[in-house]
């Protein structure tokens, strides 16, 4: 009799230990999901903006060249990034390199580095990553003794102006 209420004891508890396991599993995934779909929503948002922002006939490159910033790098070379640099090329702004933590997967026009290698001097840098950009100004200030400086910031600047 002990034997049975033992194993029966022994099942419900291996019951309750997968269940609380499998909604912790369950709770971490939607969050990670959430997550994205928080950072996807501020990406539209942004890039919404820019858009705005060129149907005012403003642009990125105006905004640079006023606060004398001509040699700049370029942090987050994903979409965005990629973006950016095309939008600059061919003005007299400089893109010098990008900085991502994905440096050897990325192909671009431009030389990727990440943060442990050794960035060199330039006169700004935009960072893309806009949901990490706390912690990117964190590490880049650390870093570099110039402006860091926030996509997302320079696009509102522009359409308030």
């Amino acid at each position: 009799m002990k034997k049975g209420i033992i194993a029966i004891l022994s099942s419900l508890t291996g019951g309750i230990v997968g269940a609380i396991a499998a909604a912790k599993k369950a709770s971490n995934k939607t969050k990670m999901f959430q997550g994205y779909a928080d950072k996807h929503l501020a990406l539209f948002f942004m890039m919404n903006n820019w858009v705005r922002v060129k149907q005012e006939n403003k642009s990125i490159v105006d905004y640079l060249e006023k606060e004398g910033l001509r040699q700049i790098a370029i942090y987050g070379m994903s979409h965005v990034g990629d973006t950016l640099l095309h939008e600059l090329q061919g003005s007299n702004i400089t893109v010098k390199y990008g900085i991502d933590k994905n440096a050897d997967n990325i192909y671009t026009d431009i030389n990727v580095l990440t943060l442990e290698d050794d960035l060199e001097t330039v006169d700004a840098v935009i960072v893309t990553a806009i949901t990490f950009f706390s912690e990117i100004d964190e590490r880049l200030s650390k870093k570099m003794r110039c402006p860091i400086l926030s996509l997302e910031d320079i696009l509102n600047e522009l359409l308030d102006s």
